[in-house]
């Protein structure tokens, strides 16, 4: 594993990752992460099913991307290892696939071996750093990625916790504008387009706990497609994007998912 910083696991305060895992029935979290969870179920009883929707996005999208031929991924905001893990999913239609992982929680990187069991031809790597260091991420991912060749950059459920005044648009263009021609951005985010008292409570209560929530709009989460291509269907409710492509998640039909999903080619 390269790019590791043994930083202490802060149990004072939530963290998404651990959130995230507290939400999809994980053990990896702790009892300020599962006191805040319960806190965001009383807004809104459905989160874990956007969580799993999320985690299914993402299993279509690799699917996808490996149907068209990418066989290179660098997944940032990885999380605590949930299976399948994107490596699985990719390496099940692609045994040579390559894919890097990336997180800033030091308990991802404590469970980041659970990340690294790939196929013998591909290969799975784990980098420690933040989204708002691309350049470490980049530098990092140059040692497993050929980046003269398509790379799937995967940033699922991860730039509603950076917000605009911590540049997230620079962000992930800077990333974009190191992979060549035919690489995709897979993205999804969060929304209060659908529920915006909700939403507002929830902003109010995660900012109070230190966390950043920065929901956007169709049109801002669009934004962070200039320049690519959208695949068909563009911009979708996640659970609505490619579905013939993985099984639906229980309760995804039962009310709206406040949340877009999307990848795009860079020409």
């Amino acid at each position: 594993m390269t790019g590791q910083h043994r930083a202490e696991i802060d149990t004072s305060r939530p963290h998404p990752a651990r959130m995230y895992d507290w939400y999809l029935g994980g053990k990896d979290n702790y009892p300020v992460d599962e006191a805040m969870g319960r806190q965001m179920l009383t807004l809104d009883p459905r989160v874990p099913v956007m969580a799993r929707v999320n985690r299914a996005f993402m299993h279509r999208a690799t699917r996808w991307l490996t149907g068209q031929g990418i066989r290179q991924f660098l997944d940032v905001g990885t999380g605590i290892p949930t299976e399948p893990n994107l490596h699985q999913v990719a390496q099940e239609t692609a045994s040579d696939a390559r894919v890097v992982y990336c997180d800033n929680d030091p308990i991802v990187l404590a469970h980041a071996a659970a990340l690294l069991r790939g196929t013998p031809d591909g290969a799975t790597e784990y980098l420690q750093a933040d989204v708002r260091d691309p350049e470490a991420i980049l530098d990092g991912a140059r040692k497993i990625l050929d980046f003269d060749r398509p790379i799937a950059l995967s940033l699922v459920a991860l730039l509603h916790f950076v917000s605009d005044e911590d540049g997230a648009h620079d962000l992930v263009g800077r990333l974009l504008s190191a992979l060549p021609s035919g690489s995709h951005l897979v993205m999804t985010h969060a929304t209060a387009d659908f529920t915006p008292e909700e939403s507002r409570a929830a902003t109010e209560k995660l900012s109070a706990a230190g966390v950043t929530l920065a929901l956007r709009s169709r049109d801002e989460f669009a934004r962070f497609f200039a320049g690519l291509d959208l695949v068909e269907p563009g911009v979708a409710v996640p659970h609505l994007w490619h579905p013939e492509l993985g099984e639906p998640v229980a309760g995804q039909e039962d009310g709206v998912i406040p949340g877009y999903g999307a990848v795009g080619r860079k020409p």
